[in-house]
């Protein structure tokens, strides 16, 4: 019914408004709404439900090429550049032992799953083995950094418009159920680092450390920082836009059989760029803008990619192939799985567990909830521990996404 690409973006922005501001209010009522429906959910399923319905029309309009192109690398650029590596390095080897150790259990969880439930029923899937890992690959993007890599994973790997709205439909729903059961453990923690053997007191010099940090670099934005961040996160995308544009034909010229990998791909090579060239600008005085806000402005172009992806979903094909949703289970199982045997072999306390996770499988929006449940002033660690997430869940991702092609 709407054509028009500036109305749709203009709607789209409404949404995303009225989502995150309904999200800030301290009534009950939305206070309980959003702790049993999460706001990136809605941010993926009303533009969805809008598509379904014929309101708007994902396929005739441009609008997520526009933001897959420009709005993904900056804002993965964004979020990247505010990774203080020596602040995490501070948060001992336990803490991130334990992020890895989740990160681990996503990484094989996913091919381990391929091969579990394919013994047990090989029918049981819709889909072909070729195009589940694709749809596959999208989650682990997101359980290892979050919605920026799951879309760089959607764009590197094309699975079909069907099933990655299944998988966004486990992705949502078998995370926060999660991280309930999390949410649920933090009351029992004391008793659970008895079990796992653990001292929890260095989280406590943790907590004053990073308060310490956030006090110094937190400041009011000025315009200045604002056009600095711009030219930053689109400097770094045109350049990453730039390289890929000289390796990617090399590569299909001289390495064609490389194609197996997604190394062909141009918009891979944009990702890994970006990626990268923001952790090495973490490493200098860029790191501070995040003190401006660097990472909510790259969460903002984030969420509106998040509206694009949604407004090409068909939200009558989540319900057709609900197998998937054991899928989620198995898989996230041995994300659990490698998290408990980790905490037991290095007696990390539980609050490295559960933060660690949410790091993985929640990332910057979740992360955080999780570690104010044991102390408000621990929020940061989630933060630090989860925005690490954003810089190593592509490459991560990407390699799970390869071991579930080689399974099939």
């Amino acid at each position: 019914m709407i054509q028009n690409d500036v109305v749709v973006a203009g709607l789209l922005f409404i949404i995303l408004g009225l989502v995150f501001y309904t999200s800030s209010l301290k009534s009950r009522f939305w206070k309980r709404f959003y702790s049993i429906i999460p706001s990136i959910l809605l941010c993926y399923f009303i533009p969805g439900l809008l598509n379904t319905t014929g309101i708007i029309s994902g396929s005739s309009s441009r609008l997520y090429d526009v933001a897959s192109n420009y709005f993904l690398p900056a804002s993965l650029v964004l979020m990247t550049i505010t990774i203080d590596v020596k602040e995490m390095l501070k948060l001992g080897h336990k803490a991130i032992i334990m992020f890895l150790a989740g990160a681990f259990g996503i990484i094989i969880g996913g091919p381990l799953t391929i091969l579990i439930l394919s013994v047990f029923d090989p029918d049981m899937f819709i889909y072909n083995s070729e195009e589940l890992w694709r749809g596959m690959s999208t989650i682990a993007g997101s359980w290892i950094g979050g919605g920026a890599n799951q879309a760089a994973m959607f764009e590197v790997f094309q699975p079909s418009k069907e099933l990655f709205s299944q998988m966004i439909a486990v992705d949502v729903i078998i995370a926060n159920i999660w991280m309930a059961v999390l949410l649920y453990l933090v009351g029992r923690s004391d008793r659970l680092d008895k079990m796992f053997r653990a001292d929890s007191s260095a989280i406590w010099v943790i907590k004053d450390r990073i308060e310490k940090f956030q006090e110094r670099i937190s400041r009011v934005t000025t315009f200045p920082d604002i056009m600095i961040m711009l030219a930053i996160g689109f400097g770094v995308t045109g350049l990453s836009h730039f390289i890929s544009d000289q390796v990617t034909p090399w590569i299909q010229l001289n390495y064609p059989s490389l194609e197996r990998f997604s190394l062909t791909n141009k918009f891979f090579w944009v990702v890994i760029i970006a990626t990268t060239l923001g952790v090495i600008l973490s490493f200098t005085r860029v790191r501070n803008l995040e003190g401006a806000g660097a990472s909510a402005l790259g969460r903002a172009f984030l969420f509106f990619l998040v509206a694009t992806i949604g407004m090409n979903m068909d939200l009558s094909q989540v319900a057709k192939n609900p197998q998937m949703f054991l899928v989620g289970a198995v898989w996230i199982s041995f994300h659990m799985l490698s998290l408990i045997l980790v905490a037991r072999l290095i007696k990390a306390p539980f609050f490295f567990l559960a933060v660690g996770s949410q790091a993985n499988i929640g990332g910057p929006v979740s992360a955080p909830i999780v570690a104010s449940a044991f102390n408000p002033a621990l929020a940061p660690v989630g933060v630090i521990l989860a925005v690490f997430g954003y810089a190593f869940g592509t490459y991560a991702a990407y390699l799970c996404a390869i071991l579930m092609q080689f399974v099939q």
